[in-house]
């Protein structure tokens, strides 16, 4: 199964960098030699992710961290992309609450309506339209998210965001969805060249699940003008490099190969759906990341007892070494060199196909 967790961005690597006694467990590095074969052809074990984002992949990458997160940003806090607008002085909550009132504008549900989100995460925008006198359902691949949901009461449902059709859980005057997109294809897919067909049926669901007229909202990152040849993507390539880089994010996000580019979501949804409004958050996301890194940075005591229960998994597991505590934002470097880029799309579904 593939992702519906709200991915975000997570803000590599914040165990590290709070962690001494982590620190002076890691093990001495290995000098590998550099293969110069493509990273397809390598063992899994090699530390080339290569599998579908699937349900472990999501447990990995946020379940294992739910309660840090829950702990650094708030129990219904967002793990996307905040709305700054160039107004770097918002606090976090500020342009998280920006942002949620943008993507209300946009749907336009009235009170009474119902909404669906696609990836809910911490359950941030349901608990707003809530407020709101909209009811909502969401979906995601993480347990520990879901259980979390729970307990705010909210309706939240373990599943992959993209077999969710009409047949599911009825249809909705809107669909949201922030975070979850970029998780949607994995590599072995891209390779087999089937990533446009996985959008397009994406694109199809939804628009079963919306009236004519009715409105999908996607945040998502994709990947910028910039981005690389995936043969240049390795854990060997000179640190720091883009092709290191993108390795550390592939093994903090298992499973998962990004749009190439908003026009590639745009050009699947055009049979269903014509876009309504669009605009980049690369800038909002870099700053969003600083923000979560401060977060994270705050000690507590619940905290230290948090990151002691996750040392036997530092000490036994190569991937949550390298995912979590590398010491490298390698999400902010990313978007600073437009190796990945950001946009906020509105879509309205059409009355006739086109």
């Amino acid at each position: 199964m593939r992702t519906s967790a709200s991915s975000g961005c997570w803000p590599s690597q914040p165990i590290m960098r709070h962690r001494p006694a982590l620190r002076k467990l890691r093990r001495p590095r290995i000098a590998l030699p550099h293969a110069g074969r493509r990273p397809v052809s390598r063992p899994a074990s090699s530390g080339y992710i290569l599998a579908m984002a699937s349900r472990n992949d999501i447990d990995f990458t946020y379940t294992l961290t739910d309660r840090l997160f829950r702990l650094s940003v708030g129990e219904l806090a967002d793990f996307s992309g905040a709305k700054y607008d160039g107004d770097f002085s918002l606090t976090l909550e500020e342009a998280q609450r920006r942002k949620h009132e943008f993507v209300a504008a946009q749907l336009g549900v009235p009170s009474g309506g119902r909404i669906l989100d696609l990836g809910c995460g911490w359950g941030a925008m349901l608990a707003f339209f809530g407020t709101r006198g909209i009811s909502g359902v969401g979906v995601t691949l993480s347990r520990g998210q879901q259980a979390a949901d729970r307990r705010h009461g909210l309706d939240v449902q373990l599943m992959d965001a993209r077999t969710v059709t009409a047949a599911t859980f009825g249809t909705f005057d809107g669909v949201i969805s922030l975070g979850a997109f970029e998780h949607f294809c994995s590599i072995e897919e891209w390779q087999a060249g089937r990533q446009d067909a996985i959008y397009a049926a994406f694109f199809r669901n939804v628009a079963s699940l919306l009236p004519p007229g009715g409105r999908f909202f996607l945040q998502t990152m994709v990947f910028g003008p910039n981005m690389i040849p995936y043969e240049a993507i390795d854990m060997h390539a000179p640190h720091l490099s883009d092709g290191h880089v993108l390795a550390l994010l592939q093994k903090t996000f298992p499973g998962s190969w990004l749009p190439y580019g908003s026009e590639q979501i745009e050009r699947n949804a055009e049979p269903h759906f014509r876009l309504v409004a669009k605009e980049s958050g690369r800038l909002d996301y870099i700053e969003t990341i600083r923000q979560w890194r401060t977060r994270f940075g705050q000690r507590s005591w619940h905290k230290l007892l948090l990151y002691a229960r996750l040392v036997p998994r530092y000490l036994t597991s190569h991937d949550f070494r390298q995912a979590f505590v590398s010491g490298i934002s390698a999400n902010t470097i990313a978007f600073e060199r437009q190796l990945f880029e950001h946009y906020r799309l509105v879509f309205e579904k059409r009355r006739e196909p086109a």
